[in-house]
């Protein structure tokens, strides 16, 4: 990988901030864009530009035929074995909501027992919080470890017979633990309980099969895979598509509407109510090209290489404090500073032009469960170097000279 050539693909780059060359440290929370998708959302708008699945003239003809190529796309991507396994979302909350607004409907009742994990992202547990509320289910958290993990022994022991779905993070947005989700998968199938995975982090970072992983449900968003913002994918079975209800009624997403009733319209038709975020889907099919010529398991490794050297250049820090320790560990490092509050911190290094999340990030019950109120996050993307935790560690020690610690 020459990451000075990929670097080079993405024009927030050439900007400075404060004067100074922008270190971005934030992809967890959104990734940068490559030049061809801004590109694309311009050139759809301003060449191409009509409504997807509904008029038969060209442009229209010629629009439905990009928006269902990405479809096919993603479904090579992540090895699903169908496309219309594909249904496109606004993003992966709303397919988190897709997920359990509608399995909620159907199969759930007072006394039912939703898993998720104490590593949740809001939007992985808010939904089935709703449904505790209007249905009367209970929610169970697996338990983390000492080094900020779920084990397999921890979702096993968190079972019961009323365990009727099991919701789980690929990747924390905190800790960087990816969790065993092959193995989570399938013990969840010897029980006969379906499992969604929220892949916010994991799809942007790690190589993707459902075929392989056999999960029922998949999430994610696209905004942190180098596309556009508005947009995500739900991942799910087949069977599943047919059994639930739809998720929104409206145009679109139906195939006969008389005064005596309603028939629905075909996979993936039936969850993909009125007008879509066409231009987003087209452009995103860019960030998938990008993705393809880098090849994932490149950027896997370098990752991985730029987090361990993040690793080790913070634990040489004096007063900083890396949250967790797991083992499979994710491009993420949280951290604290003893005595600076993480928005403080995240405050100064702005000044430096490097750019880092601070807060709960969307992640208080584990904010909870460590004793923590907010913590500092830098998160690595495809055009990170060494160079940037370099800058990251400086701005750190500034930020010490200034709190005098």
């Amino acid at each position: 990988m020459n990451i000075d050539n990929i670097k080079k693909q993405f024009p927030i780059f050439n900007n400075k901030v404060h004067n100074n060359d922008l270190v971005y440290l934030d992809s967890a929370n959104s990734s940068q864009k490559p030049q061809v998708v801004a590109d694309r959302i311009y050139d759809f708008y301003t060449k191409e530009f009509s409504n997807v699945g509904r008029s038969v003239h060209y442009l229209a003809v010629a629009a439905t035929n990009l928006y269902e190529n990405t479809r096919s796309m993603m479904q090579k991507y992540i090895n699903a074995k169908d496309p219309n396994e594909i249904v496109f979302t606004k993003g992966a909350t709303e397919a988190i909501n897709l997920v359990a607004n509608t399995f909620g409907q159907k199969f759930l009742e007072e006394g039912d027992e939703i898993l998720l994990t104490e590593l949740e992202h809001h939007s992985n547990y808010v939904p089935w919080h709703y449904l505790r509320k209007l249905k009367g289910i209970k929610i169970n958290f697996a338990e983390i470890n000492n080094d900020g993990e779920i084990t397999i022994e921890s979702i096993e022991k968190s079972i019961t017979p009323k365990t009727k779905m099991i919701a789980i993070t690929h990747l924390s947005n905190v800790t960087g633990a990816i969790l065993p989700i092959k193995e989570i998968t399938s013990l969840a199938h010897s029980k006969n309980i379906p499992i969604l995975i929220d892949g916010c982090q994991g799809a942007p970072h790690l190589k993707l099969d459902m075929q392989d992983i056999d999960c029922d449900f998949y999430a994610i968003s696209c905004h942190k895979m180098y596309g556009p913002t508005g947009l995500g994918v739900l991942y799910a079975k087949k069977k599943w598509l047919e059994a639930l209800p739809p998720y929104q009624g409206g145009g679109g997403m139906i195939r006969e509407v008389k005064k005596e009733g309603i028939s629905f319209g075909d996979l993936p038709n039936k969850y993909e109510a009125g007008t879509m975020a066409t231009a987003q889907v087209i452009a995103f099919g860019e960030s998938i090209k990008f993705l393809n010529q880098i090849g994932i398991e490149n950027i896997e490794k370098h990752e991985s290489e730029l987090t361990k050297y993040g690793e080790e250049v913070l634990r040489k820090n004096n007063s900083v404090k890396l949250v967790g320790n797991p083992k499979n560990k994710g491009s993420v490092l949280s951290f604290t500073l003893d005595g600076i509050h993480a928005h403080d911190i995240a405050t100064i290094l702005d000044e430096d032009g490097v750019a880092i999340r601070a807060g709960h990030h969307c992640c208080q019950i584990l904010h909870d469960k460590l004793g923590l109120t907010a913590t500092a996050r830098a998160s690595l993307g495809v055009y990170n170097t060494k160079e940037d935790l370099d800058k990251l560690n400086e701005s750190i020690n500034n930020c010490k000279k200034i709190f005098d610690r």
